[in-house]
């Protein structure tokens, strides 16, 4: 059914809701019947060569071959992912325009008074790809070896256990700052440019704990100048399997750290979606894309829209809290 269609319906005099709802579905439909006809158009809100732009262009490539179509990464970096978002909040919803989002559009929900679009409204989720855990790790000539260690040093001295993280804002900043609220602790934080200078003077003793991206931690932690005490995700990490989780470490419920996701425009067909969630999931199953997405510091993560669209509200709700609490604002940034 075309656009020719829906005028005949008009002339026929269908004036009732749903008989409009149902042309206007069988052309929605009809239109998704041959997706994709021509190349798709993949926005990664970062710089090439970081986390997002690497699983953007090989989730592309994987994916591109089951659609026979070409999906084209589009780096489009600036405002701490505002740019990007705001070109796909106004792409037309058909599909042809993706974005790889990630938990950025979950706490700039808070950072930022005023946005060019809405973070949940303005998008349709297509799936999860995959979660990043933050690493608590400490200087190995500390008394501390688990997370109940830690939270016991803190509340001994408030304000005396001191972290750095990749800037205010920043999942290494929140991370720490749910755990005290979640511990019940005083923490300090030291905010950097970048996380590198905060992992140097964390071994150098200058600072106790950390909340570090994996990737930044991990190799640290082989050598033996960092102690690893747990992960932040909900479940146990591929990437270092024999530390627990902060939740089963004594506090239940917690959960932080970065995620990916697949995201296109509000409006989008369900059925163009549907298609799309089907590619993805196929291809997050497979061996080789498990490997390549953990090499950059991510487990696997396939959902539904549904549950997609559930956790980006559910984490816009928890980092709001966090948010306030911490002071953090976007002119920190």
């Amino acid at each position: 059914m075309g656009a020719g269609d829906l005028i005949r319906c008009s002339r026929w005099k269908v004036h009732t809701p749903l008989l409009l709802a149902l042309c206007l579905w069988s052309i929605c439909a009809t239109a998704a019947d041959g997706f994709p006809t021509r190349p798709i158009r993949l926005i990664s809100p970062f710089a090439p060569g970081g986390g997002n732009d690497i699983i953007s262009r090989t989730l592309g490539a994987a994916v591109s071959k089951n659609l026979g179509q070409s999906i084209v990464v589009d780096n489009r970096p600036g405002a701490n992912t505002i740019v990007a978002m705001e070109i796909l909040a106004r792409a037309t919803p058909d599909g042809y325009t993706l974005l790889t989002t990630s938990s950025s559009q979950a706490t700039n929900a808070t950072l930022y008074t005023k946005l060019p679009y809405d973070s949940i409204k303005d998008f349709a989720p297509v799936s999860m790809v995959g979660v990043s855990p933050l690493v608590v790790a400490v200087n190995p000539a500390l008394p501390i070896r688990s997370v109940a260690d830690l939270i016991a040093a803190a509340k001994a001295k408030p304000g005396s256990i001191l972290y750095p993280s990749a800037g205010t804002g920043n999942s290494t900043h929140l991370g720490g700052e749910l755990f005290a609220v979640m511990a019940g602790v005083t923490l300090t934080h030291v905010p950097y440019k970048g996380l590198g200078p905060g992992l140097v003077d964390l071994m150098a003793g200058r600072l106790q704990v950390i909340f570090s991206t994996a990737p930044a931690a991990i190799p640290h932690i082989k050598t033996g100048r960092l102690r690893g005490l747990a992960v932040t995700t909900a479940a146990r990490s591929g990437l270092v399997p024999q530390l627990p989780t902060v939740a089963e470490s004594g506090i239940p419920g917690y959960e932080a750290g970065s995620w990916y996701g697949i995201i296109a425009p509000a409006g989008t067909p369900p059925a163009v979606i549907a298609r799309l969630n089907k590619e993805l999931t196929s291809v997050l199953a497979t061996p080789e894309f498990k490997e390549q997405i953990m090499a950059v510091g991510a487990d696997p993560m396939p959902t539904t829209p549904e549950a997609f669209a559930a956790h980006i509200k559910a984490d816009i709700a928890k980092w709001a809290k966090v948010i306030k609490l911490s002071g953090a604002k976007a002119e920190n940034l």
